[in-house]
């Protein structure tokens, strides 16, 4: 297991594809951006590492205490802002830009969009990892790692 590795899922909707196990087998950790959809999905990725969640829309009233909807957390030297819905990364709301400005993170880790993406603007990695759940539209279905290199967070986008 990699200390440095961290893996990225969101958009569950209540489903666990049997792939996840094998896709995070060398993850030190798992962040799940909201979107759950069923407690059970949170108990069989914490059966591959220590999981950390945030909700997301359609988990209202469904999750366990200490699933907020956002949370700030330090993982392999890096400080990372989860929240489900974020927008796109380049085009902020006040509010949110404020946040970022705050919170100072070098990840911001969000899902809700169900688009994977990566995005680098200044210091900060904006990292969606897509949906895992359903198949929605003509979007594909993914997670991602998250890894730190020399105190730099890499993002990498896994389709399956």
């Amino acid at each position: 297991m990699s200390q440095d590795l961290i893996g990225i899922i969101s958009d569950t909707h209540g489903q666990f594809d049997p792939s996840i196990p094998t896709l995070f087998k060398a993850v030190s950790h798992i962040l799940h951006a909201g979107d759950i959809g069923d407690l059970r999905v949170l108990q069989q990725l914490e059966r591959i590492a220590p999981v950390t969640a945030v909700s997301g829309n359609v988990d209202e009233g469904s999750v366990p205490p200490g699933v907020d909807e956002e949370k700030i957390l330090q993982l392999c030297g890096l400080r990372i802002f989860m929240i489900h819905i974020f927008g796109n990364p380049q085009c902020l709301t006040r509010a949110l830009q404020q946040k970022i400005d705050h919170v100072q993170p070098d990840v911001v880790v969000f899902g809700h969009s169900h688009r994977p993406s990566i995005e680098k603007h200044g210091k900060v990695l904006y990292f969606n990892p897509g949906s895992a759940g359903p198949k929605r539209f003509s979007l594909p279905r993914s997670l991602g790692l998250l890894r730190a290199q020399n105190g730099e967070p890499h993002g990498e986008l896994i389709y399956f």
